[in-house]
């Protein structure tokens, strides 16, 4: 899976991005993250609208494997 950096942070707030190229970028970032933890906010049953808060730390640790 590709490493996902700080400097990343950014290209998931693009718009308009797919449901699918979303969901590749935020499991990335969990996926390179040393602590995670997601807050709901508000659901609304009624309309399907959701609003998540997603907090952590990225593994700022480089690997060898990295490309430099």
């Amino acid at each position: 899976m590709p490493r996902f950096r700080i400097e990343d942070i950014n290209s998931i707030e693009k718009t308009p991005t797919s449901p699918a190229n979303l969901r590749n970028k935020v499991t990335e970032m969990l996926y390179n993250s040393t602590v995670a933890r997601i807050n709901v906010e508000v659901v609304n049953p009624d309309t399907g609208e959701y609003r998540v808060v997603l907090q952590g730390t990225l593994d700022r640790e480089e690997s060898k494997w990295d490309e430099k």
